[in-house]
């Protein structure tokens, strides 16, 4: 999944939330130089992934985009899901989408001397261009495959994939639908078997 999913999914813990936000670049057992809450989210977001990874309705997914974006489907995907995510933001919280990313954008300047240097670095686009509010359009997600096209030096061709959404938009959709229900469920078992757990080894 992408950040505005691994964010929801980490419940209302705002240490959590910054872990999960910010796992993907901390390697191996590097997690266990934070706090307490922020290794839960670490360790949540491998779990979600992990389990995303495997999930039959994700593979559906990625086997759609795979003949023309190889192992690049599955970041396309994460993507694509973080779009439906926005723009059905409503089925999943009580809060309106704007001001759960505001809030968000808060927690993180609020705890910028916590956050990894790369994310330090990056935040600032992130909140100028408000990338999260973003992936709610075509629009937006297509900006965001287009950055990411550039991070392969245009090897990729991500920003193509915006031409499968459009094409197989309902099916994509269907697939997100079924999937996140599943998700949610499992995301608040682990939340809740970690935060039972010790940590500190």
């Amino acid at each position: 999944m992408n950040f505005l999913a691994h964010i929801y999914l980490s419940g209302d813990n705002k240490n959590v939330t910054i872990g999960n936000f910010m796992a993907d670049g901390i390697r191996g057992k590097d997690y266990k130089k934070y706090p307490r809450e922020i290794q839960i989210g670490i360790l949540l977001h491998r779990e979600i992934d992990t389990f995303t990874d495997a999930h039959p309705i994700v593979r559906k997914s990625t086997k759609r985009l795979h003949k023309n974006y190889s192992h690049y489907s599955g970041v396309i995907v994460d993507i694509l899901y973080d779009h439906f995510l926005a723009k059905n933001w409503i089925r999943y919280s009580d809060i309106p989408l704007a001001k759960y990313v505001d809030d968000f954008y808060n927690t993180l300047e609020n705890n910028f001397d916590v956050l990894q240097l790369r994310v330090q670095r990056m935040m600032p686009y992130m909140i100028a261009n408000n990338w999260l509010l973003s992936y709610a359009s075509i629009d937006g997600i297509s900006k965001v495959l287009d950055g990411m096209n550039r991070r392969t030096n245009n090897q990729s061709k991500m920003n193509l994939a915006v031409n499968e959404l459009e094409e197989y938009y309902s099916e994509f959709e269907h697939e997100f639908t079924i999937f996140f229900v599943e998700l949610i469920k499992f995301s608040k078992e682990r939340l809740k078997i970690l935060s039972s757990q010790s940590l500190t080894n």
